[in-house]
């Protein structure tokens, strides 16, 4: 094979990887899922057509469940996402997003998007964030209200409400479903042995016993 010729190859590859790894593009202005219409079964993956484009209208494109908090769990975290489920407007064009309402002293605990790079922003409050990269490098600082900060695809991340009042924030991903694994449940939560929890992080079968009936209380011990 000639020098040109593995240049293309190359070449082709790398933009052949680089589509996979984000939301395909759009091929027409909109596709607003048609509910009414039978659905299409696509591997794991079920699809509604489009509906007509001169039956969108307006409110089509605009979302307004995101003006109050969502309902706070135990932890003090409240969290709304929005994303082509909620919001059709959005099918087909590569983002989603979320409002994350913070308690003081709440926090949103480390997890990750394997399918999107998220950016933050924070409306009010002053919030402790930050990553960590491959290298167990932590970046993170106190942001305040009006700053943004953003978290790399697949890169576990993490918030806390280091104010003295309710922090929010806002969070935009660049694919419809970004995925969401909080780690304490992916780890203590998702029925992985004991025995190798116990060896990987140094705790007693008990301590494993507690963190599995936090993180997942039907486990039974």
């Amino acid at each position: 094979m000639s020098l040109k010729l593995n240049i293309l190859f190359v070449t082709f590859s790398l933009q052949s990887l680089l589509a996979l790894a984000s939301d395909p593009d759009p091929i027409q202005d909109f596709c607003i899922p048609n509910p009414k219409a039978a659905a299409i079964k696509i591997a794991r993956f079920t699809i509604l057509p489009c509906k007509n484009s001169s039956d969108a209208t307006t409110d089509d494109f605009v979302f307004s469940g995101m003006k109050a908090a969502g309902n706070f769990s135990d932890t003090g975290l409240a969290t709304i996402p929005v994303n082509p489920t909620n919001f059709p407007g959005l099918n087909t064009l590569g983002m989603s997003f979320v409002r994350a309402d913070l308690k003081v002293g709440a926090i949103n605990p480390p997890h990750f998007h394997p399918r999107a790079t998220e950016i933050t922003y924070v409306v009010q409050g002053s919030v402790y964030s930050g990553f960590v990269d491959s290298s167990n490098r932590v970046f993170a600082r106190v942001l305040e209200q009006g700053e943004a900060m953003v978290f790399p695809r697949g890169l576990v991340h993490f918030q806390m409400n280091v104010g003295d009042k309710a922090a929010t924030v806002f969070g935009s991903f660049n694919s419809q479903n970004p995925g969401n694994q909080k780690i304490p449940s992916a780890i203590f939560g998702s029925g992985i042995d004991n025995k190798l929890l116990e060896k990987a992080f140094g705790l007693s079968s008990k301590q494993i016993g507690i963190m599995r009936r936090k993180f997942d209380p039907k486990t039974v011990n």
